[in-house]
């Protein structure tokens, strides 16, 4: 069956089109051109987007669950639930998040994912972010101090045992011993690695980057502070061209300068908009959990009871829309960052990402204020 797509304001990662139409077939993209070099006779299906952008479907690389269920929950209902509502805001593939805990519990979230069969009406599961355990305990955040450890080649064998190719991205301290020798050995296995709650100074995060890793996760956070002497990973990642940027712009973890510095530094190509969700996305202000620890969510943010954040609250359609209305960013550009950038950062850009003609048609549309109007998503599984 295929479907054309006319009447839209046609996002690509570097300019909105007018006056163009798209086709898909097959789950995939099949034309884009000019309305009236469409045979409007040859689709099965016309959709009328009365003059609404036509969008790339977001893809959430960063993310801990949801609706009140969270990826250490280990069942299909809580991952059911969380796609579902990624969908809802424009997000149409994912990575879930497994953070630090015992191995245990890890080995049985990274299962669960492994397992899981995308469902139809729902966002689809790519795979795994693993954030922990192998963390500096000064930068730990909201992860449990009780179970980071020192880097282990044998558990990470484990889960890439386990996951089969669904370990997609490992976020690690790169300044720990044995750190260095596990961001080979994840690069040569097509695994992207992140340097994430990390004490490194920047000589440390350079050599991180030399040996492979190539994101900075949650820009600023967990992380050492940038002084104009010890710039720390802050700088390093800003100032090399390899790196990818997470931001978290709830405009909570973030002043809108630091986003600022950040876009002006790598550009909308090498930042990428996540959420960190935790489970009380979606719902009212009040008392969860991450990793076992008791989280208070008040007026958007959640905390530890000794007052760190803990995750957000964030979904990406918020955070679009924030790059948009507060920093003046380009649509095109807010929304190169929520998909082709993390694409990209993953090693997915060939099939997701972008509005091109053989590429995955995870479409969605939305108006001036990134309302979701209706979302197309074949679960094809590369």
């Amino acid at each position: 069956m295929s479907t054309l797509f006319k009447n839209i304001r046609l996002i690509t990662p570097y300019e909105v089109l007018y006056g163009y139409g798209v086709i898909i077939s097959e789950g995939k993209i099949t034309n884009i051109d000019l309305e009236q070099n469409l045979k409007t006779e040859s689709a099965d299906q016309i959709i009328d987007g009365k003059g609404i952008f036509l969008s790339p479907g977001f893809i959430d690389i960063h993310n801990h669950g949801n609706s009140g269920y969270d990826f250490m929950d280990a069942t299909e209902e809580a991952i059911d639930k969380i796609g579902k509502y990624h969908l809802q805001n424009g997000v149409t593939s994912y990575l879930g998040t497994v953070l630090t805990q015992s191995y245990e519990s890890m080995i049985n979230a990274v299962k669960n994912i492994a397992e899981y069969k995308n469902k139809d009406n729902s966002s689809q599961l790519l795979g795994v972010h693993l954030e922990g355990p192998f963390f500096s305990a000064s930068k730990k955040g909201a992860q449990p101090e009780e179970f980071i450890k020192d880097p282990d080649m044998l558990f990470i064998k484990k889960l890439i045992d386990i996951s089969g190719d669904k370990l997609k991205m490992v976020s690690i301290a790169p300044e720990k011993e044995g750190a260095l020798e596990l961001i080979s050995y994840l690069k040569k296995n097509n695994i992207t690695t992140a340097m994430a709650h990390s004490n490194a100074t920047y000589d440390e995060a350079i050599s991180g980057i030399k040996h492979g890793a190539t994101v900075a996760t949650h820009l600023y956070n967990g992380m050492r502070d940038f002084t104009h002497r010890e710039p720390g990973i802050v700088g390093a990642s800003l100032t090399d061209e390899r790196v990818f940027c997470e931001i978290i712009y709830d405009r909570i973890h973030l002043h809108d300068a630091a986003v600022q510095i950040a876009l002006k530094m790598k550009g909308p190509d090498k930042i990428i908009l996540v959420s960190d969700a935790m489970r009380a996305a979606g719902l009212e202000d009040g008392e969860y959990e991450l990793g076992g620890q008791k989280v208070t969510v008040k007026e958007r943010a959640a905390r530890l009871e000794d007052g760190s954040l803990a995750g957000s609250t964030l979904n990406l359609r918020t955070a679009v829309y924030n790059m948009i209305k507060y920093l003046n960013v380009p649509i095109h550009e807010a929304v190169r960052m929520a998909s082709l950038s993390p694409a990209k950062a993953i090693g997915i850009d060939k099939y997701k990402g972008s509005i091109e003609i053989g590429k995955d048609a995870d479409l969605i549309m939305f108006d001036d204020d990134i309302n979701i109007s209706s979302i197309k998503i074949i679960n094809y599984i590369y």
